[in-house]
């Protein structure tokens, strides 16, 4: 498949069978290939087919995403998640994916490729979601897991699965920004394989969420994708799944990208008020765990996903984001406090004029409602209602 890493600002490349996240130069390392020849009626006789790599919404478009010839991937099988409509959008739910979030798109991708690489063990800094990810699928291929938590800033369904599938939990005493320089610094001393965003190959089995999003659609693309942005890894992701689909000729247009950042932890929705001159960093704090990061390390990868796709960055506040959840939960559908971030920017970018109501829109919620248990409680306050054990307490609290 002639498979490379490739550099998005020098333009050098490395093969794939090294171990590298980063270029001499310092930029970011992008998987790169051939023009895909595979396309849309291959993948949607996948998407019938009982095969078990076929079964996985992401191994579906292996063309795209890694060439493993005959080898199994490490698969839980992820993907294949639902696409509701509600409120004049789209949701495109990536918390059902097997550990509730939509990072084992990427995780199968980066462990399969660690266990090519002969990699014993593997870490990550997380908030919780991708911590939960790692360890499930690193269990799944027998690889020691070591993950990074910032202490007494992750939901407790979060470390429950963490801890369940088998990770050894380090909690650094800072921020999630300090617990990925520790990581960083920790992968290439002890020679552990990083698997978070900055490992290129997470970001190709993320780009499915836009593939099969397409695919949900019939390959009509829509005018909007909107994503919660905190490490900026999705949108990254979603630019080069965007660019390639639209190379390959699988969409007639380009689809616009909204980014939407908690007002807490908005340093890219700062850098995009300046058009990207500057870039900002900040101590982040928001209701919003999953994207509470406030250094996000694909910062360079999410300006080019914006300008590729003329797109917009946005913010919204605690509030906004929880009003958001509510009606979400409320229509049936439940996700995290980051997910709501989305619909809580489209009614924004609605208000403002920069969207509109006929156009197809589709909110990504990254997070399925029970990776953050206590969120969902606070949100729906005041609907538990304590009653006297009589049929009269009954009928006086139902009204």
């Amino acid at each position: 498949m002639n498979e490379k890493l490739v550099c998005a600002q020098c333009a050098a490349s490395y093969p794939v069978s090294v171990v590298r996240y980063e270029c001499d130069c310092g930029g970011l390392l992008a998987v790169e290939r051939e023009p895909i020849t595979a396309g849309p009626a291959i993948f949607d006789e996948r998407r019938a087919s009982r095969r078990g790599i076929d079964a996985s919404g992401v191994w579906r478009f292996r063309e795209g995403v890694l060439f493993i010839g005959n080898d199994l991937p490490v698969s839980h099988p992820e993907g294949d998640t639902r696409l509701y409509e509600r409120f004049g959008v789209f949701f495109k739910h990536e918390g059902e994916n097997p550990t509730g979030s939509f990072k084992d798109r990427g995780m199968t991708v980066a462990v399969t490729q660690a266990v090519r690489l002969g990699a014993r063990a593997v870490a990550c800094a997380s908030t919780g979601n991708t911590s939960a990810s790692l360890a499930a699928y690193a269990a799944q291929a027998n690889l020691k897991s070591v993950v990074f938590i910032p202490a007494g800033k992750i939901s407790a369904g979060k470390l429950g699965q963490t801890l369940a599938y088998g990770a050894t939990c380090l909690e650094v005493r800072g921020d999630f920004d300090s617990a990925m320089r520790l990581v960083r610094e920790a992968s290439t001393s002890l020679g552990i394989y990083l698997v978070n965003s900055i490992n290129p190959f997470r970001i190709e089995g993320q780009k499915t969420i836009v593939w099969e999003l397409l695919q949900d659609l019939r390959w009509k693309a829509p005018d909007w994708i909107v994503i919660p942005a905190g490490n900026l890894g999705n949108t990254g992701a979603f630019g080069k799944a965007l660019r390639e689909a639209h190379a390959a000729g699988w969409i007639a247009k380009m689809p616009r990208l909204a980014a939407i950042q908690a007002a807490g932890a908005n340093p890219f929705y700062q850098s995009y008020r300046q058009q990207f001159a500057s870039r900002f960093r900040v101590a982040a704090e928001t209701i919003a765990t999953a994207i509470r990061i406030g250094d996000p390390v694909s910062h360079d990868r999410a300006i080019a996903a914006i300008r590729l796709t003329n797109g917009v960055v946005e913010q919204v506040t605690d509030d906004e984001i929880l009003a958001a959840k509510r009606e979400i939960d409320g229509a049936g559908i439940g996700c995290e406090p980051a997910s709501a971030t989305t619909w809580a920017g489209v009614k924004k970018l609605r208000a403002a004029g920069v969207m509109r109501e006929n156009e197809t829109t589709v909110c990504v919620l990254t997070g399925h409602i029970l990776k953050d248990a206590e969120a969902a409680v606070r949100s729906a306050s005041g609907r538990t209602i304590a009653i006297e054990p009589t049929l009269a307490a009954v009928e006086k609290a139902l009204g």
